[in-house]
């Protein structure tokens, strides 16, 4: 007997829920838990998720979860709170990013072309290493609120770093996703036509994507607030949303362009123009705990015993490069912003944590079949260098809120 997509999604859904429990428990946040079930639960450990429905028949569980995720991230962009936002805020977060994507990408070139020089093999550098530090590159530009969020709330932190470190967080994805999709147009571009390469491919074909998909979800996002309208009761202006979102990433899959540029400019749109918009974004919350369970517990299901034996390697050189960019990144933009000095000193710390953004964006990449010579590589990869982050990034946080000083410290619980 095998087992099926609906037993399957029945037993990541469960699995994730007692994983997320226990990991809370713990102290770690619950996407570890539902990241280590999954491993338990992976062809390469228990085998109780078969290696078709991990890669191929779950795959619209991604989708789903990736297009929420997009949906609300574009909805954390009101315009009135932008106009709010300091220009010190805007450098600093361009300069982590950047730093960040370019450490990375440097690192795995460098790391991929040294075995090169010895065995000669100079296809897997080219169509291997150069698409992987593009799209790696990118991916680290993301930063996890999450952890950063419940750290805060758990120590009561108020302050410059704190108030800095709770802007720059919010940007960071949706520079993720914006670097990402760039990226895989190039790497599209670069191992599709590597005989007919040419400069105006490389960049002329993603910005036509990149617009194409902008202006998708944008009249996507007009429709939605006009049809919203509609809508009597919160759970048929869920039906609405939720249906929305999914045609958006539907079309744009169909047009071969970017489903969660679009979906964010859906969400863009709402927020910006709709009148009861909030109510739009409130509704997610009565499904996306769900949808992210099975989502994060299928993300550690692609964990791969015999990858990660090699991509063990390149997790830690991910890990090591988003470090060092995202800390001298922050610093120097912080200098350049004229930030407070323990925003120069501690901001970099408050950036590590990484999780749902990097893990979304990384199973896009492995279902995109002009990736699959390296696809499990870099999945895997990415897995390992999550993992790493979950257990290192929440007490370096604390301890530069501490260090500045932003830490109220918690009173004993009263007794009853």
């Amino acid at each position: 007997m095998e087992t099926g997509p609906l037993l399957a999604i029945g037993i990541l859904i469960i699995g994730g829920y007692f994983g997320g429990i226990i990991a809370n428990k713990i102290g770690f946040p619950k996407v570890s838990g539902y990241l280590v079930v999954g491993i338990l639960l992976s062809p390469s450990v228990l085998n109780l998720i078969p290696e078709m429905l991990i890669n191929k028949n779950l795959n619209v569980i991604i989708d789903m979860a990736l297009g929420i995720v997009a949906y609300l991230v574009g909805g954390s962009f009101h315009l009135d709170s932008l106009k709010k936002i300091r220009k010190d805020i805007g450098w600093v977060t361009f300069f982590e990013a950047s730093s960040a994507g370019l450490f990375v990408a440097l690192l795995i070139l460098l790391f991929g072309f040294f075995p090169t020089l010895f065995n000669g093999n100079r296809e897997f550098f080219i169509k291997t290493c150069i698409p992987m530090a593009l799209i790696c590159g990118a991916i680290s530009a993301a930063t996890a609120p999450a952890a950063v969020m419940a750290i805060i709330r758990e120590y009561k932190a108020r302050g410059s770093l704190t108030t800095t470190l709770l802007a720059v967080i919010a940007l960071d994805d949706a520079i993720a996703i914006i670097f990402t999709a760039i990226a895989i147009s190039i790497a599209q571009v670069w191992l599709g036509s590597m005989e007919l390469f040419s400069l105006s491919k490389m960049f002329l074909l993603p910005l036509i994507y990149i617009i194409t998909s902008i202006i998708i979800g944008g009249i996507s996002g007009f429709f939605l607030i006009n049809i919203s309208k509609l809508a009597k009761t919160k759970q048929t202006l869920l039906v609405i949303v939720f249906g929305m979102i999914m045609f958006c990433v539907g079309i744009t899959k169909m047009l071969n362009i970017s489903p969660l540029l679009a979906v964010m400019a859906l969400g863009f749109t709402v927020i910006n123009k709709g009148g009861y918009s909030k109510d739009m974004f409130r509704v997610i919350d009565d499904i996306e705990d769900v949808i992210f369970a099975v989502f994060f517990t299928l993300a550690g299901a692609h964990f791969n015993l015999e990858v990660m034996k090699i991509a063990w390697a390149w997790g830690l050189i991910i890990v090591l490069g988003r470090f060092s960019g995202k800390f001298l990144g922050a610093k120097m933009g912080a200098i350049v912003a004229g930030s407070p000095l323990v925003v120069r000193k501690y901001l970099g710390l408050g950036l590590l944590p990484k999780a749902g953004v990097t893990v979304g964006l990384s199973l896009l990449i492995a279902q995109n079949p002009n990736f699959t010579n390296f696809a499990s590589l870099l999945v895997n990869a990415m897995l390992a260098s999550v993992i790493i982050n979950e257990l290192i990034a929440p007490p370096l946080t604390k301890y530069a809120l501490f260090k500045a000083g932003e830490i109220i410290v918690k009173s004993e619980p009263e007794k009853l």
